[in-house]
């Protein structure tokens, strides 16, 4: 009896060793994904120096968008892309702003174009993963990683 006694602690005791581990690298996973949506972040922001290429980039950047978004653009104009935020959870959508830099000369010269990512469901109010969290990252992860690639295959060289 003691012998059942001091197995079912072992095994209890392992358990939650294990659970706790499991703990641990959830949340190490989750950071690494966190820090790896902070990237493709900044990996989705471009320069471009001349109102022609800067035109190009964001006549690109709003054929993205629709390509890439489940929802219908409701505004596309010379400073932002915007869709429509979904009403379910767990939907990437994807708009973008376009900021003057000061770059090339004249009006309409350089500017900043910034590809942004949002989806419902993707984190809990107190910014804990949520229950898409998963889902949402990758899609993210994907269509803001892809960005400058399909900038540099459409684009004219320069």
């Amino acid at each position: 009896m003691k012998t059942l006694i001091a197995s079912a602690l072992l095994v209890s005791m392992l358990a939650a060793c294990s659970s706790a581990e499991k703990e641990k690298q959830k949340e190490a996973g989750y950071m690494h994904t966190e820090q790896s949506l902070g990237d493709a972040q900044r990996a989705a922001t471009i320069s471009c120096d001349s109102a022609a290429q800067c035109d190009a980039v964001w006549s690109l950047t709003k054929t993205y968008v629709q390509q890439n978004s489940k929802e219908r653009l409701t505004r596309a104009d010379d400073d932002a892309i915007q869709t429509d935020v979904p009403y379910d959870s767990g939907k990437a959508v994807f708009s973008a702003t376009r900021v003057a830099n000061g770059a090339g000369s004249g009006k309409g010269g350089g500017a900043i174009v910034t590809l942004y990512a949002q989806c419902r469901g993707m984190y809990e109010p107190d910014r804990k993963r949520g229950s898409d969290y998963d889902d949402c990252a990758e899609k993210i992860l994907s269509t803001q990683n892809g960005f400058a690639a399909y900038l540099r295959a459409h684009l004219p060289a320069r």
